[in-house]
Order: structure tokens, then sequence, then C-alpha cells
């Protein structure tokens, strides 16, 4: 059972998924399940594998909800322990209405995904940013509608590597299918495709927004953004989508040179990851006219 729940939650993972995860680790006397049994549970509420069914499970199953709403893990992980006895004292652990008599120690923990961002547009900037993707261990994926921003021997280590129109890339990809990347950096070469690509990925999060994960982040000037907004709104996607896309990307460190947008790129999806967001208002400063 626990290699199922490990593979499973890895699976999760892989989809973009926060997992919460608790694993007997001590038990005594009468209990349902020993040492090494694991419950994990996703951000979406799929549950698999089982610390012993009952009131255990019920409360364990609850705590790791708690855990996976918490917006930037303040409560982090924790260990507790529960008797299993209607009677018991809550000094020698926490008492649960049950009567299997035994106690048993639980981990609690959350595990993030690793960051997989996908870069439309493999040029200049793009390139960058794969390689500082390739710096932090990070999954990156590629979109190009140009077959030779799309070769393996350019991004040998990206995850995926798509070419073909922004339509048939878009065809099929709900929002559920998008979850997989953390973040989606529109920096095609082309207005035009950007903007396509932008209205479809809005539209499935309109259309599913409770499986939606994934920020959207937009290289460009204000007049561009402006653009792509009239265009959006005139599409029928709400406001409070387009209110969500970074635009422009990347902290205010005077950027000019595709290494140095890599860099306020980078950092400014850093400093989200680890809690650390700079105000809201420095990340759209950075004003890079294409």
């Amino acid at each position: 059972m626990t290699h199922t729940v490990l593979d499973w939650t890895t699976a999760q993972l892989a989809n973009g998924r926060r997992v919460a995860v608790a694993t007997v680790l001590s038990s005594g006397g009468s209990v349902p399940r020993k040492p090494g049994a694991r419950l994990a549970l996703s951000d979406i509420g799929e549950q698999f594998g089982t610390v012993g069914g009952g009131g255990l499970e019920l409360t364990t199953s609850e705590k790791l909800s708690t855990l996976l709403q918490e917006k930037n893990g303040e409560q982090g992980g924790f260990v507790e322990t529960f008797q299993l006895h209607t009677e018991a004292k809550g000094h020698a652990g926490t008492p649960l209405n049950s009567l299997c008599g035994g106690r048993v120690t639980l981990s609690f923990e959350v595990i993030q995904p690793m960051p997989h961002i996908l870069l439309c547009g493999g040029g200049h900037c793009g390139k960058a940013i794969a390689d500082a993707c390739g710096l932090l261990n990070w999954k990156f994926s590629v979109f190009d509608v140009r077959n030779e921003y799309t070769d393996p021997e350019i991004f040998p280590n990206a995850v995926g590597l798509h070419n073909s129109s922004a339509s048939n890339f878009l065809t099929g990809r709900s929002a559920s299918e998008l979850a997989k990347y953390s973040d989606i950096l529109l920096l095609g070469h082309e207005w035009s495709v950007d903007e396509e690509l932008l209205k479809g990925m809005l539209l499935a999060q309109q259309e599913d927004p409770s499986s939606w994960r994934s920020r959207i982040g937009v290289i460009g000037s204000k007049s561009k953004w402006e653009a792509f907004s009239k265009s959006a709104l005139e599409s029928g996607i709400e406001q409070q989508y387009l209110d969500q896309v970074d635009c422009p990307i990347g902290l205010n460190v005077g950027a000019e040179t595709p290494a140095e947008i890599a860099v306020a790129v980078v950092g400014q999806l850093l400093a989200r990851i680890k809690s650390q967001d700079p105000d809201e208002q420095t990340w759209r400063e950075l004003n890079t006219s294409i």
C-alpha cells in the first residue's frame, strides 16, 4: 500500500497538484494500521490510501484538507498522536471516538510540485529563461509556431516541445490539462500568436476555474496589454480573469538583454514560490518594449 500511495502522489505532483500526506510513524496497542501506512489528499479533493478508517481516517482527512487550504503554508508539517479510545486522556494524545484502544502517531506534510514553466516562444528570451530554469532544476516545456525554435538540440532538457499553430495547441487542452504548468509565459515573436494563446487560456480558465492553477505572464508594453485586454473583453472574457495576468512580467531591475530579462522573470517566480512576494506594483513596472 505504501508504494501505491507514493506512486499516486508522484503522479499528482507531475500534473501540477499539491498533495498533503499523512504517514503512520508509530503505533501501539490495537490499531487498524501499522507504521508506514499513508493517506494522501490532492488540492482538488482526490484521496488515496488509508491510515485505518473510522474516526482516525476522518480526522486525518480533515487535517490534510486544512493544510492544503493554507495560503502560504503557515502551519507547515507537524506530528500528532491520537488515542483510539472514547475515554482517553488528552495529555497522552488527542482522544478520538473509537473503541480500538490503541495509540498512533502520524506525521502531516504538504508536498509542492516542482515548478513546470511553459515557455510560449523559444526565441532569445525563452532560451535564456530555459537556461535559468535549468540552474534551479525546474521543469520547462516550449511551444512555438516556428519549427526551428522547438529543436531538441536547442532545448535538450525540455519536458515537452510543441510545434503547431496556436489554435492547434489549444485544441483539447482544458483547464485541467493546462494545470500541469505552474506558469505560462507568453514570449512570442508575433503579437497575434500571444493574443490567441492568451484568449484561449483565459477562456479555459473561465469555463473551469476550479481546475485552473497556472499563472499567466505576458512580456510586453502597456500599449500591447491594453490591446490584448480590449480584444479579450470583446471575446467574452471577464475582467476578473484578465486582472490575474501579469503584464509586463519580471521584477523591476532595469532588464534589457534576454539574460537580464530571464533573471527578472525567474526572480519574480522564485519570490512567489518562496512566499516572498514583492509589492505587486513592482511586478508591473517593468516595461519591456517588443
